[in-house]
């Protein structure tokens, strides 16, 4: 097995870091590694805003919802659908429509993907912040986004102060077909559940007794975010 295989096999979100920062050569090496991430036809579709400025991090650790590495990672990055780039460049192009929405957002979460695979294998660790679309609006006004730029997601890394241990997934046999749809095995989701309900209660934190399938409800009995349609519409996009 190789290192990336390795780092790839090892990776969990890592939410507590030491205070020693983010070497400059390693933080150009993860971004020129982020920059050299596939994008769809060459668009480019994609901006990093690095957030060095400590009041700002702390609002946006407010929107997303006072999660507090936000604030003490050694670095804390805003992924970004951007648009408005190639609008100045083609000032006629017709923008808003679905298809560039979802190339947009495929495209900025395969640069981050590529961010933390190179972080990890420098020996750093982070964790994606999904949260920060809870105060989308807000967090985007504080980093002075444009029409035909949306947030996606942020990025917080530095070293390591604990390691947390490997979370189980869905086991192979329901996630990875063979030419068309199967839908999962009963008894696997179920033995499923109870690797899940173990790993919960053995957790160094938040141990709780729960199962996959119930853990599911606190995110899919109703909408979290009603307001991110009107959102993208702001910010020009799925209006077509």
């Amino acid at each position: 097995m190789n290192e990336t295989l390795q780092h790839l096999l090892r990776h969990s979100s890592v939410r507590h870091f030491t205070n020693e920062p983010v070497s400059a050569q390693d933080r150009e090496l993860i971004l020129n590694a982020a920059r050299q991430a596939s994008t769809s036809c060459n668009l480019q579709v994609t901006s990093i805003i690095r957030v060095t400025d400590p009041d700002l991090r702390a609002k946006l650790a407010v929107c997303a919802g006072n999660q507090a590495h936000v604030i003490e990672a050694p670095e804390f990055w805003v992924f970004v659908a951007d648009y408005h780039r190639n609008q100045i460049l083609c000032p006629e192009a017709d923008l808003g429509w679905a298809e560039q929405g979802l190339v947009g957002a495929t495209d900025t979460a395969i640069m981050a993907q590529n961010a933390m695979v190179a972080l990890e294998s420098l020996g750093y660790g982070g964790c994606f912040i999904g949260g920060i679309r809870n105060g989308v609006k807000e967090a985007s006004e504080l980093l002075g986004l444009p029409k035909g730029v949306y947030l996606v997601m942020g990025l917080a890394f530095g070293r390591p102060a604990t390691k947390p241990g490997l979370k189980p997934r869905l086991p192979a046999s329901v996630t990875f077909m063979e030419n068309r749809y199967q839908d999962p095995d009963s008894h696997e989701l179920t033995a499923y559940d109870e690797t899940m309900r173990d790993y919960y209660a053995k957790r160094e934190s938040h141990a709780k007794d729960i199962t996959f399938r119930e853990s599911l409800k606190a995110y899919l009995l109703k909408e979290r975010r009603p307001f991110i349609m009107d959102y993208l519409h702001q910010q020009g996009f799925f209006e077509k």
